[in-house]
This record gives structure tokens, C-alpha cells and sequence, in this order.
């Protein structure tokens, strides 16, 4: 436990390897997907391998973590002598989990807690637990903290390049003529988030190879000369392009402090089926000044 006994809460969908999740003990809730022969945690008792084999038979439904799970995250909080809790989840555009998170942990006696909205998913929420992770272990105060993580939110941005558009249209996130159409022209979408945290369409490029270097030149795009940042890349059942898009991203950003990897959790992998990459970048410099750290 480190000195401050601040304790970094998040779910699932933060694609935070477990390594990482050892090192700085993140505490995870998993949400629930739920298939004709029964309910699964997320990433506990069912994978992101698993889901994509299934899918072809059954797309699941998605669930918010159950209230017990949640509490009981917090009670292994206070048990192991943390005070303060930080807990960051994943966009409240797709999903009622970080309202949950918000509703128990107010109720949690003897523990201080904040609960913010990524606005994100995957690589946004795992990239902002991992940075303030190493904020809390180089000893910075909670009052640091809390000004800093909303801007660090803020300056973090995810792209995902789909490989198909059939479980966005079986999930009734796109229309099945878009769907057919899309397929027979090759056409693979490149998605991120709004800023209300709504996964959108930035970009539609025919051929996956292009669409791969679309996908990393506009994540480039976003980090100005010169400044501290962070990269991130993941992948969903594609660890082979794994290695090509983190090739792409380190030499189109070659000055990253760090570069995480990370692999599609399973409730973004029934959303948008197998083969998903990802790439994120999120900028320091706004959310060190406030914090008073920019020297």
C-alpha cells in the first residue's frame, strides 16, 4: 500500500495488462455478459478468445457488474488499510457502470472516494489508471491527484480500427444495408469516442493495412511537438497485428514515455467482434500544470 493510501478502483473494460495490475494492485470490478447457458465475469470466468468463438453462434447481452461484486471491491479496499479511493470507469455514455461505482462507494463508511467518468473505454480508462498509478507511487497528494486526473481524461484519446462490420449491425449499432455494403467494398471503420463518451465513426478506409496506418497517423496527429505523452496499443484476437500497429505507432511516435500494451477486454470484443486493434495517445503537459507539476 503506498503512503498516501489512495486505492485505484476500475472495471473491466480497462485494458490494463495484469502485470500492471499486480505491479500497482488496481483493484477491477467486472461487468457481466450473458449468454443463453448462463452469465460470465468479465474476464474471470470467460475470455476475450472465448467470447469471439461464441460469437458466430450468439452475441451476448452486456451487463453493469451486480451491486455485491462492487461492494465487495470496496470492503477488500478497507480491509487492506486504504483511505482514499479513486475510482475511474469506463464511459457513462455506454454503460451505468461508473453511475454504480458512484452510488456504493458514497456509501462506503471509512473511505474517501471520487469516482470519475472516462468518457472512454479500453485503452482510455487502462492508459489514465496506469498513469496515475505511477503519480501516486512518485508520491504525489490526493489533492494533486484530483486535479490532475480530470484534465489527464480529457487529454486522452483511443482509436479502434474494426475488421468487420457484422456485430456492429447484429448489435443494431449500424444498419444492415451500411453493414453489407461496407463488407463487399472492404471498407474497414475506424471508430473513437465523443467527448460525451459515445463511440462515433472517424473514419472509413477500404482495406485493413490502410486503414491500420490511418488509425496511427490520426492518433499523431493529436500530440504537439515537443510535449511528454503516452502511447498505448491493443488488439482483440490479432496478436500478430499487434506487433505491426505497435511498430507503426512507435515510429510515427517515436518520443512516448511509455508505450502500453494491452488486449480487448471481452464486453468491447462482443460489441465489435475479433481482430479489433487499437491505438491511444494521451497528452501530460495540461494536466501536470494542474497539478503545480509542469516544472
Amino acid at each position: 500500500m503506498n503512503k498516501q493510501k489512495i486505492a485505484l478502483l476500475t472495471d473491466s473494460c480497462a485494458d490494463i495488462p495484469a502485470s500492471l495490475i499486480r505491479r500497482y494492485h488496481i483493484f477491477v470490478v467486472p461487468l457481466k455478459l450473458r449468454f443463453a447457458d448462463g452469465e460470465y465475469a468479465d474476464g474471470v470466468d470467460i475470455t476475450p478468445d472465448e467470447v469471439y468463438r461464441r460469437l458466430p453462434h450468439e452475441i451476448p447481452k452486456t451487463t453493469l457488474p451486480d451491486g455485491a461484486t462492487v461492494e465487495a471491491a470496496f470492503a477488500r479496499i478497507r480491509e487492506k488499510g486504504y483511505a482514499r479511493v479513486l475510482a475511474v470507469c469506463l464511459s457513462g455514455g455506454l454503460s451505468g457502470t461508473c453511475n454504480l461505482v458512484r452510488l456504493i462507494g458514497e456509501q462506503a463508511a471509512g473511505l474517501e472516494t471520487v469516482v470519475l467518468d472516462s468518457r472512454s473505454g479500453s485503452l482510455g480508462i487502462g492508459m489514465s489508471v496506469v498513469q496515475a498509478a505511477r503519480w501516486i507511487e512518485a508520491g504525489w497528494t490526493w489533492d494533486e491527484l484530483l486535479r490532475a486526473m480530470p484534465v489527464l481524461l480529457h487529454d486522452t484519446k483511443v482509436f479502434f480500427c474494426v475488421d468487420t462490420l457484422e456485430y456492429l449491425q447484429k448489435g443494431g449499432r449500424i444498419g444492415k444495408i451500411a453493414a453489407v455494403a461496407g463488407t463487399l467494398l472492404q471498407i474497414k471503420p475506424i471508430i473513437t469516442f465523443t467527448p460525451e463518451g459515445e463511440l462515433v465513426s472517424a473514419a472509413k478506409i477500404r482495406g485493413r493495412k490502410a486503414a491500420m496506418e490511418k488509425m496511427v497517423q490520426m492518433a499523431a496527429a493529436l500530440v504537439p511537438r515537443n510535449i511528454p505523452f503516452n502511447l498505448a496499443v491493443a488488439h482483440g484476437g490479432a496478436p500478430e497485428e499487434l506487433k505491426t500497429i505497435r511498430a507503426l505507432a512507435q515510429a510515427s511516435l517515436p518520443d512516448h514515455l511509455s508505450c502500453m500494451e494491452g488486449e480487448i477486454d471481452c464486453t468491447l470484443g462482443a460489441y465489435v467482434g475479433p481482430h479489433l486493434l487499437g491505438v491511444g495517445v494521451q497528452m501530460l503537459p495540461e494536466a501536470l500544470r494542474a497539478a503545480g507539476k509542469e516544472n
